[in-house]
């Protein structure tokens, strides 16, 4: 489903059913440690006849956890790579996938450990099961097949081939189809050019960038382009000598009159730190009581901070690291998104967004995306909007991997090198 049309509920009023039937009496659910309140909670609300038995804390707690009788067990994805063991040890009626995007990697530890539990049924919830390449939803596809013994898993043939094979386990819904009473979401680029200070930084970052480039001739690698393409983009968000900003300038007059019309916004980077990032753009909204998400926070930090941005009139803003808190949270308290600077993958940011644009939004919300011109994040979201016509010939909604997708041409495009640098 698209983000934000209920997965989680859909997953539980099926199981409920199930169990009620008595057709399953044993389910795994499998989720990011951000998301596992909200399946707690969704638990409750919506599947109080089950016995839910979460599975966190000392190996000792766990341990005990996972061998409490209940009709479901809730774990995050690191744990139950950590209690693999454990959770080997039985066949599960039901194993349910929540982000399931995370498994995307076939060769990984991580999806591996998922794919090797015993199963009858396997459900994967995701919004976007194809970000990057059609070898990620091949690795998904692994994972629907039952399993009940310990023989190694079906492979699946990872080329376009895998779209007929996804036809027989899609449920596939789009918001334009169930959900016509929900408030429309309006996107628009905002296209600054930087400031003189700012301007000078960037030119200088690039001309040192591109000079070391030209040097290695022919065998330029990926990883110095990338550098260098991650590192003007820091400087699009702010010249880290004088803390100049076209961006922040722009955000801070539209919170300030959002904040007038009370208003709520969300704020996301794909960068944390205090000099380019999350933590950046909080001290510069300093003077409308912001509140900040990031990795770096525990679990019932996040939660914290979530009901105070829910609850508290005083706290309208929210700068969120787009990769800690881009999924499975639900945030329809906020009608207005700005993306601060652009990820690789276009549905990431889709996802973030959809933390406001969902199930119980009454609003219209309007999502906002920054670039600067004449730099490397306009050449950037360029290529980006070229490449991604291929990807949604497959599945809606699919974004774009810098490894994977963009060749090495593309990347040396992006930082003005041209086709045959």
């Amino acid at each position: 489903d698209e983000m934000g049309l209920g997965k989680t509920v859909q997953a539980l009023a099926a199981l409920r059913l199930l169990a009620l039937r008595q057709e399953v009496s044993s389910c795994l659910v499998v989720a990011p440690v951000g998301v596992l309140s909200q399946w707690r909670d969704q638990f409750a609300a919506w599947a109080p006849e089950l016995r839910l038995s979460p599975v966190r804390g000392t190996p000792a707690e766990r341990d005990a956890q996972w061998r409490t009788p209940a009709h479901a067990h809730l774990v995050g994805y690191e744990t139950l790579r950590a209690d693999l063991a454990l959770a080997r040890n039985r066949v599960w009626d039901v194993v349910v996938v929540d982000e399931a995007q995370r498994i995307k990697n076939a060769d990984s530890e991580l999806a591996a450990a998922v794919k090797s539990l015993r199963r009858r049924r396997a459900w994967a919830l995701t919004g976007t099961p194809l970000e990057n390449r059609i070898e990620d939803l091949a690795s998904i596809l692994e994972f629907l097949r039952p399993r009940l013994d310990d023989t190694e898993p079906a492979v699946v043939e990872r080329t376009p081939a895998v779209r007929p094979a996804l036809a027989g386990v899609l449920l596939r819904r789009r918001k334009a189809e169930v959900l016509e009473e929900l408030p429309p979401k309006i996107e628009a680029e905002l296209r600054l050019p930087m400031p003189a200070e700012q301007r000078e930084c960037y030119e200088r970052a690039e001309r040192e960038g591109l000079f070391q480039l030209r040097r290695q001739g022919p065998t330029i690698r990926v990883a110095n382009v990338l550098e260098l393409i991650l590192r003007l983009k820091q400087i699009c968000n702010f010249d880290p000598a004088t803390g100049a900003s076209a961006k922040m300038s722009d955000l801070e007059r539209r919170i300030r009159l959002l904040r007038e019309s009370g208003e709520r916004a969300l704020v996301f980077s794909q960068f944390v730190d205090d000099v380019h990032g999350a933590g950046a753009i909080a001290r510069g909204l300093a003077g409308h009581h912001p509140l900040l998400i990031t990795g770096r926070m525990s679990l019932p930090e996040r939660e914290r901070t979530l009901r105070r941005f829910e609850t508290d009139p005083d706290h309208r803003v929210l700068v969120l690291s787009l990769r800690a808190a881009g999924v499975g949270l639900n945030l329809q308290a906020a009608s207005y998104v700005f993306h601060f600077d652009r990820w690789w993958n276009p549905a990431v940011e889709d996802q973030a967004s959809d933390r406001s644009h969902r199930l119980g939004q009454t609003r219209p919300v309007n999502v906002y995306a920054y670039s600067l011109e004449n730099t490397v994040e306009q050449r950037i979201a360029e290529i980006l909007a070229q490449k991604r016509l291929l990807f949604e010939q497959v599945v809606e909604g699919t974004g774009i991997h810098v490894g994977s997708a963009l060749t090495r041409d593309e990347l040396l495009r992006a930082v003005g090198l041209g086709a045959r640098a």
